[in-house]
């Protein structure tokens, strides 16, 4: 899909810059509802992760070890999510949220836009994906939401959504790039910017970038990509360098 039919599929404040993880700072933790609505409060779209859990709920989070962030051992999707919301909270007293949560979140705020992160887990990919299409059968086609995923195969199976797709590529598995011209567009790792076949792709395509989570970084990016990814950033700063 070439640049200008993506930008025509999505909500332009996808273009303002994305919330890595929701507006997350010490006192919200990542990927937390809270952090999800100081995203919706100041106006960004914002990106989550999500896990399949052993009984077969969508669970935010970013690592499938809850241990980071919640300071408690325990795998997604080896916990039900009974065990989950009744043994483990972010460090902050949240609970871990559903992604059902979220979306209940998304309608309250006129299906405020987010970018869903596919999170596979063991080869998981088939049985995380029928869950998301699933859920999202009725947002077949919405401009509000945007798919990713490092799995090319996970991507392969939510196709027929008819959201816009992302491959992600990080510079530890750079030949997934490969692959860049089976999905719509491409997120890229901030360190592999400057290659020449992503400024290539670029020309053509819509590019994203992860993350930029400094000043230096979003000055050096902001012109070399058409969205992306930040954090631990001041979001008045977001705003004047993204024009």
């Amino acid at each position: 899909m070439n640049k200008k039919t993506v930008i025509s599929k999505i909500n332009p404040l996808y273009l303002k810059g994305i919330a890595h993880r929701g507006l997350h700072n010490d006192e919200l933790t990542e990927n937390s509802l809270g952090a999800f609505k100081n995203a919706i409060k100041h106006n960004f779209a914002f990106e989550f992760d999500i896990h399949l859990s052993k009984d077969n709920e969508l669970i935010i989070c970013h690592d499938a070890n809850l241990k980071r962030v919640t300071g408690k051992e325990g795998i997604i999707e080896e916990l039900t999510l009974k065990e989950i919301k009744e043994n483990y909270n972010f460090k902050n007293g949240e609970q871990v949220p559903t992604f059902k949560e979220v979306l209940e979140l998304v309608k309250e705020n006129n299906n405020h836009p987010i970018v869903i992160e596919l999170k596979v887990y063991k080869g998981n990919f088939k049985k995380l994906t029928k869950k998301v299409n699933e859920v999202l059968s009725e947002f077949k086609g919405t401009k509000n939401m945007f798919i990713i995923s490092f799995d090319p195969r996970a991507l392969l199976k939510v196709k027929k959504l008819k959201i816009v797709t992302g491959l992600l590529v990080c510079k530890e598995h750079p030949f997934f790039f490969n692959c860049r011209h089976f999905f719509d567009s491409v997120d890229i790792d901030y360190d592999m910017l400057d290659l020449k076949k992503v400024r290539r792709y670029q020309k053509k395509h819509f590019l994203n970038t992860w993350t930029v989570n400094s000043l230096e970084k979003l000055e050096h990016s902001v012109n070399l990509v058409d969205a992306l990814t930040f954090e631990r950033i001041e979001v008045d700063k977001v705003r004047n360098i993204i024009k």
